[in-house]
């Protein structure tokens, strides 16, 4: 029979990452808690691309069946040249699983599969630092309480957490700054993103594919994801007046509507009658892939997993799946080393050995997803044709099997021998 270790890992943030962690986390037995910034659980962007080697995690935590069942399965695609002379078509096959998720779904199908008790919501970290008697880290949330180690009774304001911290807080995170990667590191694309859903009540006649369209700087990506709700994204060059723009859901809009100038009619209908309430425009951050192989994941017992440690760009739609991947692996190698602990006590030096098997297990996967992805964002910035050349024939060097990213295997959560 499995054991359920009795102590509580503090998980910052409950986006995909947070909440795969907990529920990887779960699956072996290991209960933690979720320290949510928000008043409830948020799913920000519209939806997310899940790819083969993101089902396999996905199947992992156990929700892979649930999902499948809220899209459709993607067939093939196309790519389309749109230029004044005409459109130039080339298809191409997609020859795994492939398909496109809400990200609210995602959320919540995550947070219905944890205990009730393991999500707080309205827990923003404030800062992060060692106690220096106890050497555990304490979390300073917003509302002035602390979390640590031990339970302190002269003290209301102090609750009892445990000596586990992982950073799953995305792009900005506090974690990440706490372990060494520091946010002042990011960089940004010239290319901005837009993403949102075009609903169609009496059913789209768009097939079962990807299709990619193409003018100039501007590329429109159309994914079905039932028979009747449709996923879109837009890439264009960031422009001065963005920061505004992507304050409001009809300037974001208008906006692509005057960018898209050129393209068929039915593209541009489809944003026109888009949902303005799933519109987002963002400017795209990324970690340069170089940082990755020489920075440190953890600090002790502090790591940190998703885009708190990989912010890439969106260009070969892996993000989200590596994050999941980061939860596999991080809570295997947890539970590999605490399951001939002697007591339910978490051991500083077993955490830091499952801490160091999970950042040498996963550092050269995010480093060449990282890389891999900022080459493509570094061909769609460039404005001369040789800077692009460059960037292409790199690609073809490194990159030559555009499916390699698709065939990871993050392991299993099942039981293993010796596990």
């Amino acid at each position: 029979m499995n054991r359920i270790v009795e102590n509580e890992i503090v998980i910052v943030g409950g986006g995909i990452c947070g909440l795969a962690t907990a529920l990887a986390l779960h699956r072996k037995k290991i209960k933690s808690l979720v320290l949510e910034k928000s008043e409830e659980l948020r799913a920000t962007g519209a939806a997310i691309i899940v790819q083969a080697n993101g089902w396999h995690a996905l199947d992992q935590l156990g929700i892979g069946s649930i999902l499948r069942q809220t899209a459709i399965q993607i067939q093939g695609g196309k790519f389309i040249s749109i230029s004044d002379d005409g459109q130039k078509e080339v298809p191409f096959g997609i020859n795994q699983e492939f398909r496109c998720l809400k990200r609210t779904d995602l959320i919540n199908t995550m947070a219905n599969c944890l205990p009730m008790e393991t999500i707080r919501t309205s827990s923003k970290v404030v800062s992060i630092e060692v106690d220096s008697a106890t050497h555990y880290p304490q979390l300073l949330l917003s509302n002035g309480s602390i979390l640590q180690a031990k339970v302190c009774p002269k003290s209301p304001r102090i609750f009892a957490s445990d000596k586990v911290v992982i950073g799953c807080d995305g792009v900005n995170s506090i974690i990440a700054n706490m372990v060494g990667l520091h946010q002042t590191k990011l960089l940004h694309f010239s290319t901005c993103v837009a993403r949102g859903f075009t609903n169609y009540p009496n059913g789209h006649q768009f097939p079962s594919e990807f299709a990619v369209l193409c003018r100039g700087q501007v590329q429109l990506g159309i994914i079905p994801m039932t028979h009747k709700l449709v996923y879109w994204f837009i890439t264009r060059l960031s422009t001065s007046q963005d920061s505004t723009i992507s304050r409001d859901s009809n300037l974001i809009r208008q906006s692509l509507m005057e960018s898209m100038e050129g393209f068929p009619i039915h593209a541009m209908d489809m944003i026109q009658s888009c949902e303005l309430n799933s519109l987002h425009l963002t400017n795209l951050k990324y970690r340069p892939p170089w940082d990755l192989l020489l920075s440190k994941f953890h600090k002790g017992t502090i790591v940190i997993a998703g885009d708190a440690l990989h912010v890439t760009g969106p260009f070969i739609a892996q993000g989200g799946s590596a994050s999941i991947e980061d939860a596999i692996v991080l809570a295997r190698c947890l539970a590999q080393k605490m399951h001939n602990a002697k007591n339910t006590m978490i051991e500083r030096r077993i955490v830091s050995e499952a801490f160091d098997k999970y950042v040498k297990e996963r550092r050269m996967r995010v480093f060449w997803l990282s890389l891999n992805s900022f080459l493509v964002g570094k061909k769609l910035d460039a404005k001369s044709w040789i800077v692009r050349f460059i960037v292409i024939a790199i690609m073809i060097v490194l990159f030559r099997d555009p499916e390699w990213h698709l065939r990871y295997n993050c392991g299993t959560l099942h039981e293993e021998e010796g596990d």
